[in-house]
């Protein structure tokens, strides 16, 4: 630090000279190739003009461990962050469409969208509660206040939800306009809450009015209209607890009827191939690779949640090698496997090839976008961080070094995208761009288990491992 004191102390801020940049300028263009580049990449997208064809060759569709059934159809998200709702119900209803003969099936998401929007609107307003005696311009009140409500989540968050208000089938609870295009309704809710926080601090400030009875009235309130904005939007959700009838007919070609509840439905989602109970899902691990701790260690995040009186996020900290023995572990074990990465890096939704090398940043303006920055350094500079979750759902293994070569991925950005829905992931991009896989604690070493006894390192709210998928 004293040298750079000594450096900064002995120079001054420069501008840019114009002849500097005139002759940066004749010096480009004397260069044929930079002429060519220029007609390219400014009428096109410079992505598309270099992206490479090897790239996308060499990744091709073939795995040698695959699980045995995959699940259908491709889901879609659509205008919506929902890909954690997204990935979660597709692992979960692999079981369900072996256990009732099903071609086809999907849970859901828009009823667990529902109950996450209420859920995380009482937990922003329990969080302004608990920091009225913060000043208003702190780090952690503006980090709350910025993004009191988004569409993304986390695995601990999907239990949460789940445990709480169960699963159904979509055809009972199918998406609404601002399930699938949820920009008006987050802007109003999050108006609304903004709102609410400033009303909130207001009357914890005049010590008589805020007592616990006045704030617990104050706070029913505003859920209530949040519940109300909601339902209008959403349409109302089946009850955690009434029965629903579900009607189907299967691959066989019969019709069928069950009759149960949400809550009874998430209870014990089995196959005889593959069982999803509620204890299984509790007892799910989420590993993630973060370079700027050391491994073996336990990560919580602070303050991040959304079901006041459930479970925090929390993670065990591996290095890549771990992780990527944990997912081939459930893979060859016929088991999907929720990941969450750094999607928009070298990719290419088109096509559906994640690859260090899909794009030639270097052929087209000599710099190297993709090499410059270690995984911790784009951590702690913002380049990167989790912004999406998907499925796993084979890899293919090179049968001399026992080493992972690609990845098969199930997405949720409907069939249009990728090999029909389906995208391929090099290794060498997940090394630097996936940054978590949910396990089973099976596949996993006892000394990894054990961390899960560690007292966690609490990352602050604006950590980039706050960020939700």
């Amino acid at each position: 630090k004293q040298n750079i004191q000594a450096v900064l102390s002995s120079r001054k801020p420069e501008n840019v000279p114009i002849s500097h940049t005139a002759h940066w300028q004749d010096e480009l263009l004397e260069d044929p190739k930079n002429r060519l580049a220029i007609s390219a990449l400014s009428s096109a997208n410079p992505k598309q003009v270099l992206s490479s064809r090897a790239a996308k060759i060499a990744e091709q569709h073939v795995f040698n461990v695959k699980i045995p059934f995959e699940g259908g159809p491709i889901t879609n998200q659509r205008q919506s962050g929902r890909c954690w709702l997204f990935a979660s119900t597709n692992v979960f209803r692999v079981a369900l469409m072996q256990k009732y003969g099903l071609d086809s099936f999907e849970l859901s998401q828009a009823y667990l969208f529902f109950w996450d929007k209420l859920e995380k609107s009482n937990w922003f307003l329990e969080q302004i509660i608990s920091t009225a005696h913060m000043d208003l311009d702190s780090r952690l009140v503006q980090t709350m206040l910025r993004e009191p409500l988004s569409d993304g989540g986390q695995w601990d968050m999907v239990y949460n939800l789940v445990s709480k208000y169960g699963l159904v089938p979509q055809c009972l609870y199918p998406d609404s306009f601002s399930a699938s295009a949820s920009g008006v309704l987050n802007s109003i809710i999050l108006t609304k809450l903004r709102e609410y926080a400033l009303k909130l601090r207001k009357l914890l400030s005049h010590p008589s009015a805020s007592t616990p009875s006045a704030l617990s009235t104050a706070k029913a309130k505003m859920l209530r209209e949040i519940h109300t904005i909601l339902t209008l939007t959403l349409g109302p959700p089946p009850s955690a607890t009434a029965p629903f009838t579900w009607s189907f007919t299967d691959k066989a070609g019969r019709a069928r009827t069950v009759r149960t509840t949400p809550q009874a439905l998430a209870s014990d989602i089995y196959s005889p191939q593959f069982r999803v109970t509620a204890a299984a899902i509790a007892g799910m691990v989420s590993l993630v690779h973060d370079p700027r701790h050391d491994p073996l260690t336990l990560l919580a995040v602070d303050r991040l949640g959304n079901v006041v009186g459930g479970r925090g996020v929390s993670y065990i900290n591996v290095d890549m090698a771990t992780l990527k023995r944990a997912c081939v572990a459930m893979l060859r074990k016929g088991l999907p496997v929720f990941f969450g990465s750094d999607v928009g890096q070298c990719s290419d939704s088109r096509s559906g090839v994640m690859d260090l090398d899909l794009i030639d940043y270097e052929v087209g303006f000599n710099v190297d976008l993709v090499r410059g920055m270690d995984k911790a350094g784009r951590l702690r500079t913002g380049e990167s961080q989790m912004t999406h979750a998907m499925v796993l759902t084979g890899v293919h293994v090179d049968e001399q070094t026992g080493g992972t070569v690609r990845w098969r991925v199930q997405n949720s950005w409907g069939e249009a995208a990728g090999e029909k829905g389906w995208f391929v992931m090099g290794d060498g991009w997940m090394d630097e761009f996936v940054y978590q896989a949910v396990v089973d604690p099976v596949v996993l070493g006892e000394e990894v288990r054990r961390v899960l006894g560690q007292e966690p390192v609490v990352l602050p709210l604006w950590d980039p491992m706050g960020s939700l998928a």
